[in-house]
């Protein structure tokens, strides 16, 4: 577990050593089908497996990036990862859209585990049978780091925890019940996922009331509470920037009081959260259709 957060040597020596993988998704399988998500060495190797998937799109070999990222790379070079607010992004996730998702193995070996949906249907589970937060975390850290990028796999990734292996009423039950730092890991695994347009619709329904029923009241709290709200307006500035609906489901939901009460915050430690909810006041005003209610 210590090694595997030495840093990309590390993690290149470590996901090529033969049956390593392997043998961690065989440990925690076998954990979660003794009914045993507790135990330690099942926290140990799902760290592990969290820190292998770090950077992993841009770490992959050249074997794996030829045959599944050669469309990817039509993509000029000087587009610029896409972020929240970047002119580029509608356009970049378009191209996304257009991508062929990478072909499963029905029986991955090695590095190939590390994103294929056996593991993911793992954290899933995980995240909704063990009380450890260490393992809670990993397991969310992971499908953060596996959908953090902007090609075929992390979009593959995105679309098998949404739609595939129904993983949004897992991640919700982690808002209202979770240690700060797990709950702010998993506000920013939902940050990831909304970027992806094809599932905003299913995320919305989900865990937008959610989303909005744990904003603080007022811009206060420790850096992880600041950071989390941050991520927080982010993810409901993916969700709301093309969708009225989704805009009105926000405002049904009593979001907009917390909200303007956050961008009017000018103490340091809420500055992200303060500059991030008024962006999104900013792009919810974009919705004229909206004006009338908002005003109300």
């Amino acid at each position: 577990r210590n090694m595997s957060s030495a840093g990309p040597e590390g993690r290149k020596k470590m996901r090529e050593c033969n049956g390593l993988i392997d043998s961690l998704v065989y440990y925690i399988q076998g954990a979660i089908a003794d009914h045993e998500p507790n135990d330690k060495a099942t926290e140990n190797s799902v760290c592990i497996l969290h820190n292998l998937s770090y950077q992993l799109e841009i770490e992959l070999p050249e074997t794996y990036t030829q045959s599944i990222y050669m469309q990817k790379r039509n993509i000029s070079s000087n587009d610029k990862t896409p972020g929240c607010f970047g002119t580029r992004s509608r356009k970049v996730k378009e191209k996304q859209q257009d991508t062929p998702l990478p072909e499963e193995k029905s029986n991955p070996r090695g590095i190939e585990s590390l994103w294929h949906s056996t593991l993911i249907r793992i954290y899933l589970s995980l995240i909704a049978k063990s009380t450890r937060n260490y393992t809670q975390e990993a397991s969310l850290g992971a499908l953060q780091n596996l959908t953090a990028g902007t090609g075929p796999m992390p979009f593959a990734v995105a679309r098998t925890v949404v739609q595939k292996a129904n993983g949004l009423p897992s991640i919700r039950t982690i808002l209202h019940v979770s240690h700060p730092t797990v709950k702010k890991t998993a506000v920013s695994l939902l940050r990831n996922l909304s970027r992806n347009p094809s599932l905003q619709s299913d995320i919305a329904r989900e865990v937008l009331p959610d989303l909005i029923s744990i904003l603080p009241e007022s811009a206060q709290g420790s850096d992880t509470v600041a950071e989390t709200t941050a991520s927080i307006c982010y993810t409901l500035y993916n969700l709301t920037q093309s969708s009225s609906h989704n805009a009105r489901l926000l405002l049904s939901a009593h979001g907009l009081p917390k909200i303007i009460a956050i961008s009017m915050n000018d103490s340091n430690m809420f500055s992200k959260a303060s500059r991030a909810a008024s962006v999104l006041l900013y792009s919810l005003w974009s919705h004229t259709d909206l004006h009338s209610a908002y005003k109300k």
